[in-house]
């Protein structure tokens, strides 16, 4: 029973060798067109590196069960453990040499990868540079496009302002001039008003010295000792108004101390005069 067992298990082997002869040729030739594939795609995703990694250590495991069932065919029988220990070595070095193709594929794949991250993140890098430098700038050109402003403002205030002061200091200036020529004219005018005053005044007393000489003339021909009844001197009053004092000062005084009384003035005594033929 245990020599039946054996027997089987050695056919067994015998087949699955036979079957692992044709099917690592398969796979080697899958392995190479994977492989310049890869080669070709320097860009594959992650998922087709996975499956190269699973594809690499799913035939090493059948090179190794290989070898295993061929090591225990040759104990069996020694022509059949010899070609099957001859097909699996040639298998698992074919398999072996398929894996580390692909795993100095993948690792070339990986270090591109590598390569591309940096280079991208070189590149994002830079284009943050680029965008903090044009910000930067951007906030610089608004800061002087702010500041010229500001400048420009500041430059119009303090141009109103001076205007404002010239307009002042013209106002008060005309102002002045107003005030001083008014007062010119007022004090102009008060030397006018004052100067016609006294020419009215000059006139008047003229006039009155006029019409004082002109009633003199009319009663005594302008002598101080011409007397006509109880009348006596240049303008003929009564003796009792002299008082005793018959000088010419005291005739002058007494004359216009009378017609200032009486007349109010000489021109109007002389008016009276002309009316009445005495005064």
């Amino acid at each position: 029973m245990m020599f039946k067992h054996n027997f089987k298990k050695v056919l067994s082997a015998t087949a699955f060798a036979v079957a692992l002869v044709v099917a690592p040729a398969a796979n080697v030739s899958a392995a190479t067109n994977d492989a310049s594939s890869t080669q070709q795609s320097a860009t594959a995703t992650s998922q087709d590196q996975q499956a190269s990694q699973d594809q690499a250590a799913s035939q090493s495991s059948a090179a190794n069960q290989s070898s295993a069932t061929a090591a225990s065919a040759s104990s069996s029988t020694s022509t059949s453990s010899a070609t099957s220990t001859s097909m699996v070595k040639k298998t698992t070095k074919k398999a072996k040499k398929t894996t580390k193709k692909s795993k100095k594929k993948t690792s070339k794949k990986k270090a591109v990868k590598k390569v591309a991250k940096k280079t991208t993140k070189k590149r994002a890098t830079k284009k943050a540079a680029e965008a903090a430098a044009k910000k930067a700038a951007a906030v610089k050109k608004a800061a002087a496009k702010k500041a010229a402003a500001a400048k420009k403002a500041a430059a119009k205030k303090a141009a109103a302002k001076k205007a404002a002061a010239v307009k002042k200091a013209a106002a008060k200036k005309a102002a002045a001039a107003k005030k001083a020529a008014a007062k010119a004219a007022a004090k102009k005018k008060a030397a006018a008003k004052k100067k016609a005053a006294a020419k009215k005044k000059a006139a008047k007393k003229s006039a009155e010295k006029a019409a004082k000489y002109w009633i003199a003339m009319r009663e005594s021909s302008g002598y101080y000792t011409a007397r006509n009844g109880s009348c006596y001197g240049r303008y003929q009053l009564l003796i009792s108004y002299l008082g005793g004092d018959l000088s010419k000062k005291n005739q002058e005084r007494t004359a216009d101390r009378y017609v200032y009384g009486r007349y109010g003035s000489w021109v109007n005594a002389k008016r009276f005069w002309l009316a009445h033929n005495w005064y």
